[in-house]
């Protein structure tokens, strides 16, 4: 979240910045600036009567009789006064906390000004499209091969879920471990998480309280991981950390939960937007003055698979309007998908600044003996599985309807060379 004392000795300028992603964005301030007029007032009104309290306190010295008792109970009534300020100070800032939940990050003073997704900036790309004739996609490829099911899937979950068979449930598989081995390779401590979190850990990253409705809760009050981002993030919550350490570097494979709640019609066949998937989340705790330049190797770690596997990418900036709700920027790597005609989605890579850790209380101490400072968290997807096998069946496609594999996945599925029909 935002820092409350920053917000509310400067929310002409949160406003502005807010502005940058959406109008209806910086809506959210509105109910913290009546709180921020009373915490003002309180506070000012609060020090007056101090100062009276330590003037009356020194004329007792020198006063007796009535005049001492008449000052006494000035003071008794000013201290009474001064408690119940104190009281209502300390409601106010936890409603402006509990207010501050709903207000999004601030955009960093790099991230280009856009409306839509259309500003987004193309920053660079890698590889080449292949050249293929009338590409068909992945639903075709995969149940042609007999390797994907999305009709018993059907049966037996629901919409948005499928069944993996044969060679292709594998491939699955072995792009988690080539995706662990990159991650391994660049310097990351694997981790394997609890799929199951509870409310404060949600809140910790961002998801709690706006986007519950993207969640899935368990009876027990638990809540289905929508990334590892969340355990992984967490795994320092509510510690001093040692920043001689830093960067301390993560990576964990989980399987995702997301009821996409928002998202109705959208890539309804399919894989790439399912109510469960397999991703290998990349998560970083830095310096705050060494987020930047993390955030740029850490595209590069994502980006380091999908070169290994041969696939064709862009880098996109996002600009102000398209960033998640606790980024202050974010890239996200695009692959071509000949199938759709299209760059989709296969990471996104963002630094939140102290918003997570303030949320989390995640610190550092920068030296023995120096006071702790927030530390600045990053994460990114390295990468989401399914969606690399659909650009590995749409990438690899031929025209006997079997698909080649990628040189670096072979050596993981014990040499196969192609996928063909089961």
């Amino acid at each position: 979240m935002l820092d409350l004392r920053w917000v509310v000795a400067n929310l002409d300028e949160a406003r502005r910045r807010l502005l940058t992603r959406g109008a209806t964005v910086a809506e959210a301030l509105a109910p913290i600036e009546a709180l921020a007029a009373e915490r003002r007032h309180l506070i000012q009104s609060s020090e007056t009567q101090r100062a009276e309290q330590r003037k009356a306190s020194e004329q007792m010295r020198s006063l007796k009789g009535e005049e001492q008792a008449q000052l006494r109970a000035r003071l008794k009534a000013l201290s009474d006064e001064v408690k119940d300020k104190e009281a209502r100070l300390k409601e106010v800032e936890e409603q402006i906390e509990r207010a501050l939940l709903n207000v999004p990050n601030l955009p960093h003073e790099s991230v280009p000004l856009g409306a839509s997704e259309k500003d987004n900036q193309v920053i660079r790309t890698w590889g080449e499209k292949p050249a293929l004739v009338s590409p068909r996609a992945h639903t075709e490829i995969g149940e042609k091969l007999g390797m994907l099911d999305f009709e018993r899937a059907a049966k037996v979950s629901g919409a948005r879920f499928v069944f993996y068979r044969g060679a292709l449930a594998r491939l699955e598989l072995a792009i988690v471990q080539l995706f662990l081995d990159s991650a391994r390779e660049r310097g990351y401590l694997e981790l394997l998480p609890p799929y199951l979190v509870n409310a404060d850990s949600m809140r910790g990253t961002g998801q709690l309280p706006k986007f519950e409705e993207d969640l899935f809760k368990t009876t027990s009050n638990h809540y289905l991981i929508p990334t590892a981002e969340v355990p992984v993030t967490n795994y320092h919550r509510d510690e001093i950390l040692d920043g001689a350490r830093f960067p301390l570097k993560y990576a964990a494979f989980s399987p995702c939960f997301r009821s996409e709640a928002g998202s109705y019609g959208k890539d309804a066949k399919g894989i790439i937007r399912q109510h469960q998937f397999h991703k290998v989340e990349l998560v970083r705790f830095e310096k705050p003055e060494n987020a930047h330049p993390a955030l740029e190797e850490l595209v590069r770690d994502a980006q380091a698979p999908l070169q290994k596997l041969g696939l064709h990418h862009r880098v996109v900036l996002l600009n102000t309007a398209d960033l998640g709700f606790s980024a202050e920027k974010t890239y996200d790597l695009e692959v071509w998908l000949p199938g759709q005609g299209a760059y989709r989605e296969i990471s996104s890579c963002s630094t939140f600044g102290d918003f997570q850790a303030r949320r989390a209380q995640i610190r550092f101490r920068p030296a023995q003996g120096e006071k702790p400072r927030l530390a600045a968290t990053l994460n990114g997807s390295g990468l989401a599985v399914g969606r690399t096998v659909v650009a590995i069946l749409e990438n690899g496609q031929q025209a006997d309807g079997s698909v080649i594999l990628p040189e670096a996945i072979r050596s993981y599925m014990g040499g196969l060379e192609r996928l063909t029909p089961v």
